[in-house]
């Protein structure tokens, strides 16, 4: 008899007593209860209740190719049979880690013009691939002899992981609260949102000319010969939707180049698909030293990352080995096979039915459709974003950009009304800002009844859009 049946708890109820669950208030999880999905089919999820919702956020901006995928469950059948696990310590490897870790690097140097990545490194989530980024920056340094250059810069707002060190790169103090992090190494420069932070009369050249000094500031105050790396999401996800202003990466890059850093481009959302190109990296134009990867990469089907390494840093630690030894960073599950059969069904999806393509049709559409349909509304600031990555941010008073002062926040209260219209949106932890990256498989249909719905949870929580 299991312990629900044994007492006769609901599931609710059940959950209360039982789960521990991440990123979520324990006074309201113990007062409302949990939501509880139980299926799905492409864009669409059901509750235990029969409610069925469009699902406007992929899950945590991961599940890319939609839900009910029997293709990427008999993938993860086939290996479970075959193998199941087997580490890939000490030169063990698999051919799903093999071949995915292939056709990784050859979407990099086909598809983002990343022809200097050389190695793959694979994990769990993308807070471990932060936190392998943040030791392979030291090793580095340390296996050329600058024992000193360690500091990693990040941005306020930027979102990289919940673990000490990704937690330390990320620039929400929402994640910091309480935890004693940042820890030491990491630091923060200015968050490159112009619609907020952009002065009066400035252009978005001229704000990205003002962030590039500030981050030359920031570098010589910490000493040059500390600072060894840039760590920056090509559009900040978590953070609001933050696209980042004209000129500034190729202004960033330039500073890093200067001073010996390598630049860090963290993929995790903005990965196969997003923004309506295979990668971030090439739709700005970035050339990383070190990338990180994870929900696209198997649609969060399975949980996998992954780490590319160019070869200006592959070839250090590889000249160092033989007088260095091991290198001894990993995970149990590093290289799961499961993970690896998982990840190939899931980019022969991509490929075969143009998932790229289809969000770099359809998110203009529905981004437009969003600005005609709310864009006037007078709590309505901005509306941005790239793909099927757009952010609505929600203000006071549209001239002045004052925030609405509301507890719970405003946007907060637009998802929870969205819900009762039947579609799911993410309010944002560090803006008033509510996220949409649905799955790439979105419709133009999908996309029209979404903004229907979004419509009516703002006029419900915040009064009528002005025709």
């Amino acid at each position: 008899m299991t312990l629900d049946q044994k007492r006769n708890l609901s599931l609710e109820e059940l959950d209360k007593e039982c789960v521990f669950h991440p990123v979520t208030s324990i006074a309201d999880h113990l007062v409302k209860g949990p939501l509880i999905v139980e299926g799905g089919t492409g864009v669409r999820v059901v509750d235990t209740k029969g409610r069925r919702y469009i699902d406007g956020s992929a899950g945590l901006w991961c599940v890319n190719v939609g839900y009910g995928r029997a293709k990427l469950g008999q993938a993860a059948a086939e290996e479970m049979t075959k193998l199941g696990f087997f580490h890939t310590f000490g030169s063990a490897s698999n051919p799903p880690q093999i071949k995915l870790a292939e056709k990784l690097l050859h979407l990099l140097h086909e598809e983002a013009g990343a022809k200097q990545m050389s190695k793959v490194f694979f994990g769990c989530s993308g807070s471990d691939a932060n936190d392998t980024q943040f030791k392979l920056v030291r090793y580095y340094n340390n296996l050329r002899g600058k024992p000193q250059k360690k500091k990693i810069i990040s941005r306020m707002g930027a979102y990289h992981g919940v673990s000490m060190a990704a937690g330390s790169l990320t620039g929400i103090p929402l994640y910091h609260k309480a935890f004693d992090i940042p820890i030491e190494g990491a630091i923060h420069t200015t968050c490159p949102h112009y619609y907020r932070e952009g002065r009066p009369g400035e252009s978005e050249e001229q704000f990205a000319t003002r962030l590039a000094n500030e981050l030359e500031a920031l570098i010589q105050k910490e000493g040059p010969e500390t600072c060894a790396a840039f760590i920056a999401e090509p559009i900040m996800g978590t953070g609001g939707v933050i696209v980042p202003p004209k000129g500034y990466f190729e202004k960033v890059q330039a500073i890093l180049a200067k001073h010996d850093m390598l630049f860090i481009v963290d993929e995790v959302i903005t990965g196969f698909g997003r923004l309506g190109s295979w990668f971030g990296t090439g739709f700005y134009g970035l050339k990383p030293d070190l990338m990180s990867f994870a929900k696209g990469i198997t649609s969060a089907y399975f949980p996998l990352s992954a780490v590319a390494v160019a070869d200006r840093v592959w070839s250090v630690l590889a000249n160092a080995s033989p007088e260095v030894g091991v290198f001894a960073h990993g995970f149990t599950y590093s290289g799961h096979p499961v993970g690896g059969a998982v990840g190939l069904a899931n980019l022969e999806i991509f490929e075969e039915e143009g998932l790229v393509g289809n969000a770099a049709k359809v998110g203009p559409y529905f981004k437009k459709a969003l600005i005609d349909r709310v864009g006037k509304h007078p709590n309505v600031g901005d509306i941005r974003g790239e793909g099927l990555m757009i952010g609505v941010e929600f203000v006071a008073d549209r001239a002045t950009k004052k925030p609405i002062d509301s507890n719970p926040r405003v946007h907060r209260k637009v998802a929870a009304a969205g819900l009762e219209h039947g579609v799911m949106v993410r309010a944002l932890p560090f803006l008033d800002v509510t996220a949409f990256s649905p799955p790439l498989t979105f419709t133009k249909a999908d996309a029209d009844e979404t903004v229907d719905a979004f419509a009516k949870a703002i006029e419900s929580v915040l009064g009528p859009t002005p025709r």
